[in-house]
């Protein structure tokens, strides 16, 4: 079982305080991680705030930091920890300086850099970001943009002619190093579990009530194996939030008190069932967390990745993500 943190790249005003961390806090809590033994650190993807945020925190703006930009920073100043992207939002990005981007950082990494993608929680801020697209369907954009994507790094010469991307000839060296390169898909609809199977390295879903991820996960390896791939050629790797505490209730309490909380209610259109987000969760005593992985494990979960730590304060992310290395990690 891998395990990994999710960085504030994107969370100011989400689920984090204004402010909450600067940008030498993302590296030194990435160079903590290494330390402590973690897969990786994985940056989450925002541009503009969005309208909740805003009535929740009048005349505040978060800081959102570009994702690449600030992963790249974080492998140059460590050693073997692997860095990704949960989620970048693909139908907001240009495919072909995308990809001239992933390669460039997988190469100046040395081949420790991860790309999940996926549609992006918030229509507004593509909305924001692309008025003259707004009539257009993001799940079109982001199967158009994956299949531009992965032209573009393993074709020597990549053309592609679609309804929202074009290119010709367009000869792009160096290829990333990893080879296939590791791409990730993000999200937890069935079109996703689709997406995963035909294109993915790896499945990073959001949490679901535990039956339900079963489910999923064995409708993806089923589906996985009928499109000719082997059928653990996915890695199941979950996006779960964590808190640990003493006692199972005191856990609890902190988390339902929690930005995060707020922030899922502002997902509801996902269609989870928010009675089941502790429980689904990696929230309680450490014991109780432990219990929970091993049954995450035997389901099928390959990496508990960019998990999501509700706090007041960056040194309280910090405690949390000591706390769990030490008394869960080394006992799984």
């Amino acid at each position: 079982m891998k395990f990994s943190i999710c960085l504030s790249t994107g969370f100011e005003g989400v689920m984090y305080p204004i402010p909450f961390a600067g940008p030498g806090d993302f590296v030194a809590q990435a160079q903590l991680c290494e330390r402590l033994g973690y897969h990786s650190v994985w940056g989450n993807d925002h541009i503009t705030t969005q309208k909740y945020v805003t009535e929740l925190h009048p005349g505040k703006a978060p800081n959102f930091y570009e994702p690449l930009i600030t992963l790249a920073m974080c492998a140059q100043a460590t050693e073997r920890l692997m860095v990704g992207t949960a989620l970048l939002v693909m139908p907001m990005r240009e495919p072909v300086y995308l990809a001239k981007q992933v390669a460039t950082l997988d190469r100046l990494s040395g081949g420790r850099f991860i790309l999940a993608v996926g549609l992006g929680a918030y229509r507004e801020e593509f909305t924001a970001m692309s008025p003259r697209l707004k009539g257009a369907r993001r799940g079109d954009m982001l199967d158009e943009g994956i299949e531009a994507f992965l032209e573009l790094i393993t074709e020597t010469s990549a053309s592609h002619d679609g309804n929202f991307y074009a290119f010709k000839d367009v000869a792009m060296f160096p290829k990333p190093k990893q080879d296939p390169y590791p791409l990730f898909i993000g999200g937890h609809n069935m079109a996703t579990v689709e997406r995963a199977a035909r294109y993915g390295h790896g499945w990073l879903s959001g949490w679901r009530p535990l039956p339900e991820l079963e489910e999923r996960i064995k409708i993806l390896k089923n589906r996985t194996a009928e499109l000719g791939r082997p059928q653990d050629a996915v890695e199941i790797a979950p996006q779960f939030s964590m808190l640990l505490a003493k006692t199972d209730e005191e856990a609890e309490t902190n988390y339902m008190a929690s930005g995060l909380v707020a922030h899922r209610q502002s997902l509801a259109y996902t269609a989870r069932d928010l009675s089941q987000q502790v429980a689904a969760n990696l929230v309680g005593s450490p014991n109780t967390v432990i219990e929970k992985i091993e049954k995450l494990k035997s389901i099928g979960v390959d990496h508990c990745s960019a998990l999501m730590i509700p706090a007041n304060t960056l040194a309280e992310m910090n405690d949390q993500i000591e706390w769990f290395a030490h008394d869960v990690m080394a006992k799984v």
